[in-house]
């Protein structure tokens, strides 16, 4: 038996399938016999492209990151899928003609054009490999791609079982792929390291017994959809699979990809959210139908790590937890710094992580993580039911610019009991934190498919529709697109549009002021020496040495009322709040909700920093960059 497994546009390029990888390693285990071969037609599509227009690593990434929630990556794709390369396009162009750049819609128009083309040549090239099974892997922007290529290998090859699966595919949505495309054979809803073997032995032994396999959609003999009940126990840690990436990093080095990216390991410790198990935040959609929390052991997490790592000499890592294992930083994380591997790793943390914590993450590699900040305000995070604070989130900005740890994250608003009022303070301080990471940019929360937004409609979205890019992309009702979207449309609430503004133009200007920003304090003979390098303030040296100074500043490491500041320094609280709101005016501390923290970076690493990322952004190299050295 021979299974074909596919990875389509627009998964990223840098990394392998986490997915594909575990399947292939899974069905190796469970039936050595079975030739199983993952097609790489996302690096495929690469080289087809780039022989036939301009076709850079940007405009890939325009795809597979910067469009999701325009579905433009879908669109494209659509033409394939319905077989007509003009598919819904006089609506795509009315539809972006304001909010894209004539560039942007002429590159969307021109790949719609292409694609089927591309999806022809692919099928044709699987269908010669005399498969059994052929099976997509969808996630994010590939469901149109994979449905395309899922289509015409049918098309050529009527006997040949296709299947989808992956995030894409959860719940309902994969019922209602199954059901609106008679093409797709089966479509597997869940953890696949079970089902996906269990589908195989029932293909191979041709029993075509598929009633027991959890989460399976499948048709009976008068072609009636079946679905499944999916799988009520999520699979404990022991058993979720170890990927195999042979094969990837060979197809990449012969790609113009490798041009453009430089690839990483992917690597799963845990999933679900132990957060989200007790308080699962109101916009979140991302666990799907397991939010139960679980890890691999500390020993089998890095034994996994360091042997993807050996074997394919690649020091980069992408971990795809939604959640650090707290117990890692006890464990996996000290091995890491005592293997002397210079690993460079991206992770999501929680952001009320403490600074011992954090230099842990540090020293063990960790040069991007994601704490999920998305505000600065503690009434706006409640709604969210985030579990942290403004000050935890600006304590985690300043200990990771010590530290030299990339924040992502992006200022989210829209959120149902939120008003005008809890924006303005924030966005005023904002100028005394442009010299910590900035977020990528502002946005409207989205409601995703899983969130309690979506499943509890008392929480403040009571009438939801598919999102508007989901008719632009399939010729289906909108009672089969609800069923199918992930993404949904609904009256907007909180802040309105002009509110907003005000915070994008906040976030925006903090965005270009970060790489030429500074606040750093050392200390020296007994005082305290500040230097600051922000366009909102006119100072640039400041000692602190009067003693009382000297106490309150060391305590405001961690976040505090002026009445706990007070009781603690054993002075009246009037004196506290004068000297916090003269601090407050010099940009030394951020306050919020009655809590004060002291917002310097301590003179480490902080310059190095800036110069990479100020030369980085501008291009400039050699002499050039001279100009962005700190003075």
């Amino acid at each position: 038996m021979r299974v074909v497994l596919i990875n389509m546009p627009w998964a990223s390029i840098d990394v392998p399938s986490l997915a594909l990888g575990i399947l292939k390693n899974r069905v190796a285990k469970v039936f050595p016999e079975v030739d199983v071969e993952v097609v790489h037609a996302n690096l495929d599509f690469v080289d087809w492209v780039t022989d036939r227009m301009e076709f850079f690593g940007r405009d890939y990434l325009y795809y597979s990151l910067f469009t999701y929630f325009q579905g433009c990556g879908d669109w494209v794709f659509s033409s394939a899928l319905y077989d007509d390369p003009k598919w819904r396009l006089s609506e795509f162009r009315e539809r972006h003609e304001e909010s894209m750049k004539p560039a942007e819609i002429e590159l969307n128009v021109r790949l719609h054009e292409l694609v089927p083309e591309f999806v022809d040549e692919l099928a044709r090239r699987v269908v010669a490999l005399a498969p059994d099974i052929v099976g997509f892997t969808s996630t994010f922007q590939q469901n149109t791609a994979s449905l395309a290529a899922a289509k015409r290998v049918k098309l050529l090859s009527p006997k040949t079982v296709t299947i989808l699966g992956g995030a894409n595919c959860d719940g309902a949505q994969g019922e209602a792929l199954h059901r609106n495309f008679d093409f797709v054979d089966f479509v597997a809803r869940g953890e696949g390291e079970a089902a996906f073997p269990q589908f195989i032995e029932a293909v191979r032994d041709g029993a075509r017994d598929f009633a027991g396999v959890p989460g399976l959609c499948w048709r009976d003999t008068e072609g009636t959809p079946v679905a499944n009940p999916m799988s009520t126990r999520p699979l404990p840690p022991s058993e979720i699979e170890s990927p195999d990436y042979d094969g990837y990093f060979e197809r990449l080095y012969s790609s113009v990809a490798q041009n453009w990216v430089e690839p990483k390991l992917v690597l799963e410790g845990a999933r679900g959210c132990w957060w989200g198990e007790k308080h699962h935040c109101t916009f979140c959609g991302l666990n799907g139908s397991f939010m139960e929390f679980r890890s691999k052991s500390p020993v089998r997490f890095y034994d996994e790590m360091i042997d993807l790592v050996k074997r394919h000499q690649v020091l980069d890592i992408f971990v795809v937890d939604n959640i650090l294992d707290m117990a890692y930083v006890k464990s996996v994380l000290p091995r890491i710094i005592e293997s002397g591997y210079d690993l460079r790793v991206q992770y999501e943390i929680k952001s009320n992580m403490r600074y011992e914590q954090v230099e842990v993450l540090a020293k063990a590699g960790l040069l991007h993580v994601q704490p999920g900040i998305e505000s600065l305000n503690s009434r706006v995070l409640k709604l969210m039911d985030k579990g942290v604070t403004g000050c935890h989130n600006v304590r985690l900005m300043r200990d990771a610019e010590t530290l030299g740890l990339t924040v992502s994250w992006n200022y989210l608003y829209g959120f149902p009991g939120e008003t005008a009022a809890d924006y303005p303070d924030e966005i005023a301080q904002m100028p005394a934190l442009h010299h910590l990471y900035p977020a990528g940019g502002t946005s409207r929360i989205a409601i995703e498919r899983f969130s309690p937004y979506f499943d509890r409609p008392e929480l403040g979205f009571a009438e939801l529709r598919p999102d508007k890019q989901y008719s632009l992309i399939y010729d289906l009702p909108e009672r089969e697109l609800f069923d199918l979207a992930y993404l949904f449309d609904a009256l907007p609430q909180g802040i309105g549009s002009a509110e907003a503004a005000v915070l994008d133009t906040a976030v925006e200007e903090w965005k270009a002021s970060y790489a030429h920003s500074k606040l750093t304090f050392c200390e020296v003979d007994g005082a305290i020496v500040l230097v600051s390098r922000r366009s909102g303030f006119d100072w640039t040296v400041l000692t602190l040495a009067d003693p009382l100074e000297l106490a309150a500043f060391r305590l405001l490491n961690q976040p505090r009322t002026p009445e706990a500041l007070a009781r603690k320094l054993s002075v009246d609280q009037d004196v506290i709040v004068a000297l916090l709101e003269r601090w407050r005016a010099l940009g030394l501390v951020f306050t919020e909700s009655g809590h004060y923290i002291q917002v310097a970076v301590e003179a480490r690493n902080q310059d190095v920093l800036h110069i990479d990322r100020a030369v980085f952004r501008a291009g400039r190299h050699g002499a050039e960059a001279e100009e962005l050295l700190p003075v």
